[in-house]
């Protein structure tokens, strides 16, 4: 093999490493709390972008939160689709917060918006 073909299958490896770390980051819980927290607020703004829809929830307590829901085939699994919810609709959210005291992000296993629950993760909810 020549240095060519060399460097380029070590930069296709670290490429690879990096990408493959990244999806895990992004798509891992590590960041958030094992423990569920229930927020309630009042939906500032919906996007149901990639790569996961997200809620802008406005709370009494302590300002907005950003929500995120699963990934989109996920979330319109769970029945929550465009048009689910708009701005100014109250919400109930059951989900892990982030680690980070200082960061106002939660990754939803259930919402309720106006008395209707779409349960994004139903595996990870813990029955009482």
């Amino acid at each position: 093999m020549d240095v060519t073909g060399s460097k380029r299958m070590a930069i296709s490896a670290i490429l690879a490493v990096f990408l493959a770390t990244g999806a895990a980051a992004h798509h891992g819980w590590s960041w958030a709390e094992g423990e569920h927290t229930e927020l309630r607020g009042t939906i500032e703004k919906v996007s149901m972008g990639g790569p996961h829809p997200t809620l802008d929830v406005a709370t009494a307590a302590d300002g907005v939160w950003l929500i995120e829901l699963g990934n989109p085939r996920q979330t319109e699994r769970s029945g929550f689709v465009e048009g689910s919810a708009k701005k100014g609709d109250p919400i109930v959210v059951l989900g892990n917060r982030s680690q980070k005291a200082d960061e106002k992000r939660m990754k939803a296993v259930r919402i309720t918006v106006a008395d209707k629950r779409y349960d994004i993760y139903p595996e990870r909810i813990k029955m009482n």
